[in-house]
């Protein structure tokens, strides 16, 4: 049972102690979680299919029996094949349909206890480590931080910071995990991919989103815009987040 995180500076020492809200202590349940990331993912989805018309914009006719050859249309002044699946330049036998409902319904009820859930998991160091965050063992987690936080303008701040809390190394890992990204998608403006590393949950942006959104990995969300997908990247929830004081304040209030 958790009900009180110790709260850290900007120089890594803590500076007192926070009430927490019961998100903390939620059962975690990884089928919920799961279910809730899945429907943002689906969400998110662009209809795609091709023009009503592709692939039978052509003159093409059957010659009829009789002369030796297949019945498939064949284009005017020509006998090269057109309209027919088999055929170069056919249409498709059975194209994805753009008018498909690709979107996923998930209840409020359910939806909010995928993120209680999720925010209970980040808070167990067993499931941030499994999770494959380069974290110590001697880490108390949630990690909160001082409202000054939010008003970092600098980078290099930023990472003076997380050196102080000994977890900058997440970051590295996550540098270093960059690579081409196997498939088409390298050619649609996907190429390249790398792991996820730490997110910081904020109550208002003051400088913090363009001094920390540069770090490979890392993630900046006020508490409105959490989500599961957010807090559990992949469906696999225990993603090592940092907290300021004023999102835990705000947290209270949403998601019950």
């Amino acid at each position: 049972m958790i009900t009180k995180a110790a709260v850290y500076g900007l120089n890594g020492d803590q500076s007192g102690e926070i009430n927490l809200p019961d998100h903390f202590n939620e059962e975690y349940r990884p089928d919920i979680i799961k279910r809730a990331v899945l429907a943002a993912q689906a969400n998110r989805l662009q209809p795609y299919g091709p023009n009503r018309y592709s692939g039978i914009r052509t003159s093409a006719v059957g010659w009829g029996t009789g002369r030796g050859v297949s019945r498939v249309p064949r284009v005017k002044n020509g006998r090269r094949g057109m309209l027919v699946p088999q055929a170069v330049g056919g249409r498709r036998a059975h194209p994805p349909k753009p008018q498909k409902n690709l979107t996923e319904k998930i209840n409020r009820k359910e939806r909010h206890k995928a993120i209680r859930s999720a925010i209970a998991a980040s808070a167990q160091l067993e499931l941030v480590q499994r999770r494959g965050h380069r974290v110590d063992d001697t880490l108390t987690l949630p990690l909160v931080v001082t409202d000054e936080l939010e008003k970092i303008q600098k980078t290099e701040d930023v990472i003076a910071f997380l050196e102080s809390i000994n977890i900058m190394e997440d970051i590295i890992a996550s540098k270093r995990s960059k690579k081409v990204r196997a498939g088409k998608g390298k050619m649609r403006g996907r190429r390249y991919k790398s792991k996820k590393s730490l997110l910081f949950v904020i109550s208002k942006d003051q400088g913090i989103v363009k001094a920390a959104r540069n770090l490979p990995g890392v993630d900046i969300t006020t508490v409105d815009g959490l989500n599961a997908e957010l807090l559990a990247p992949g469906t696999n929830a225990g993603r090592l987040t940092i907290w300021t004081t004023s999102a835990i304040e705000e947290l209270k209030k949403r998601f019950l």
